[in-house]
């Protein structure tokens, strides 16, 4: 053990080699100054971990904000950010795209060890003295709680009355775990199964900030399976729990709930290696994933997507079955409310929902594909309405299915689903992009100039219909698009038009 510590603190001895030497010289000159800085929390424990880190934390006894202005003076720049909750004594500076992070002493604290102790977990609870660092000195690990052996160990050991202290920590933890895939210790997890509903406490901006590093983890799943098993997730989305118990027909093999978890399990392995699933489309599913928050909408949209199916399921009269009809958009709704209250942001909001409102639909086409072929038509419904996540429906609804083992599922369901996609995206590169991208036969002044209508909603079914019989081939010249709309409005299927 203490050859283990004595590699550690030869580690710690090079902690600022990754950063810029203008950093280290003014923090040098600064602690000349004020004495008594301390390199902690993050930067110390990704250290000992081999890791890069992404920001410089700092411990001071007091003035974090005096301390931030004196460095940005000693830089000759950078930005000042207030950072924390009334009342804490944090503040960042920003210089060149780097983050250096300030705090005082907590609580009370008078000395550092006392602060170390007042953190979330051990392995954050560990500090080295600036001035322990450079001058062929080997560095000096300060570390009351033994953070270091739980590091060694890869254990999660909250410190004494963190979650009491902020009932964040507990989601934190979790999300250290998806992090670092360390464990808790068993005393924290009671704990937390003690303080779960403390989580009630903290801003949701905070809550929903943690639980989206963990959906960007690899190993969001099994965090989240930890976070119902401590009993914390139930106080964060317990309207995932109207699942639970809720049988299905004999397509599936689980309760609505434990199916869920499935879908999840197998969306984070296709995120994996989507190509392993859908060959033919590999390139543009990377290519997918590597956009915006696309893997975590993903993630996300496998959880919930038969969050309606509570609130939807029935008995069929005429034969007893099991039914959840309209659950997609029931889903949908019940979503938007979790996510509006959790107060995403819009894009990640209307995306994830999205996705849950049409996760049917690929199967719906696979029914159609087994009796006739694929239409034009169908195919351009379902490119709009998907948009720029089609690629993630296939994703989502390949999830659901392997997430279903039930003796009534179709034998060929996965291997359905690859077909379709495939030819999805031929119908799309040969009939519809090249439709898409041309100019179109009408336009709205045409209809009011050509034939004389007045702008009303009919313009958007009598142009979207146009577009679909382009696509099909059954209308490819102007003229024919001005006889198919005359011949419209005179059948009277443009009653309701705002006529001349």
């Amino acid at each position: 053990m203490q050859k283990e510590r004595t590699a550690y603190r030869q580690v710690l001895t090079d902690l600022l080699d990754p950063w810029p030497p203008e950093i280290g010289h003014a923090l040098r000159r600064l602690d000349a100054e004020i004495g008594g800085i301390y390199l902690s929390g993050g930067t110390v424990r990704d250290r000992l971990l081999g890791r890069a880190a992404g920001d410089l934390d700092l411990t001071v006894a007091r003035d974090a904000a005096g301390c931030c202005r004196a460095l940005i003076g000693l830089l000759g720049g950078g930005a000042f950010v207030e950072l924390g909750r009334s009342g804490e004594d944090v503040a960042r500076v920003v210089w060149r795209g780097l983050t250096v992070d300030f705090a005082g002493f907590r609580g009370r604290a008078e000395t550092i060890a006392e602060d170390l102790c007042r953190r979330d977990y051990t392995v954050n609870a560990m500090a080295v003295p600036f001035d322990s660092l450079g001058g062929g000195k080997e560095a000096e690990l300060i570390d009351p709680l033994h953070g270091c052996d739980d590091l060694r160990q890869g254990i999660l050991r909250a410190c004494p009355g963190a979650y009491d202290d902020d009932p964040l920590r507990m989601l934190r933890g979790f999300r250290f775990m998806a992090s670092l895939d360390f464990a808790f210790d068993a005393a924290s997890l009671a704990e937390i199964g003690r303080c779960a509903d403390l989580i009630a406490r903290p801003a949701v901006e905070r809550i929903s900030y943690e639980l989206g590093l963990i959906m960007d983890s690899p190993r969001a799943c099994p965090t989240f399976r930890a976070m119902d098993g401590a009993g914390l997730l139930r106080h964060i989305a317990p309207e995932l729990y109207a699942g639970v118990g809720v049988e299905q027909p004999e397509f599936h093999h689980l309760d609505v709930f434990h199916h869920s978890f499935a879908a999840f399990e197998q969306m984070e392995a296709i995120i994996a290696q989507p190509g392993r699933h859908y060959p033919q489309a590999a390139g543009r599913l990377d290519a997918y994933l590597a956009a915006g928050p696309s893997r975590r909408c993903l993630k996300w949209a496998a959880l919930c997507h038969d969050i309606g199916k509570p609130a939807a399921q029935a008995v069929a009269f005429e034969n007893g079955r099991i039914t959840f009809h309209n659950h997609d958009e029931i889903g949908r709704r019940i979503f938007r409310l979790f996510a509006e209250r959790l107060k995403w942001s819009k894009e990640e909001r209307e995306r994830t929902g999205q996705l849950i409102a049409m996760h049917m639909h690929p199967f719906h086409l696979c029914n159609v594909r087994r009796s006739e072929p694929l239409s034009k038509r169908a195919v351009l419904k379902l490119s709009q309405r998907a948009g720029a996540d089609l690629d993630g429906l296939f994703l989502l609804a390949m999830a659901d299915s392997l997430a279903s083992r039930g003796e009534k599922k179709p034998p060929r369901m996965e291997a359905e689903l690859v077909e379709l996609f495939g030819q999805v995206l031929q119908i799309i590169a040969e009939d519809i992009r090249p439709v898409a991208v041309g100019p179109p036969l009408l336009t709205g002044d045409d209809l009011i100039t050509e034939l004389g209508l007045s702008p009303g909603p009919i313009f958007r079914t009598i142009l979207q219909e146009l577009e679909a019989l382009r696509v099909e081939g059954r209308i490819t010249a102007r003229e024919e698009a001005i006889a198919w709309v005359t011949a419209f409005i005179a059948d009277g299927a443009g009653d309701g038009a705002e006529l001349p």
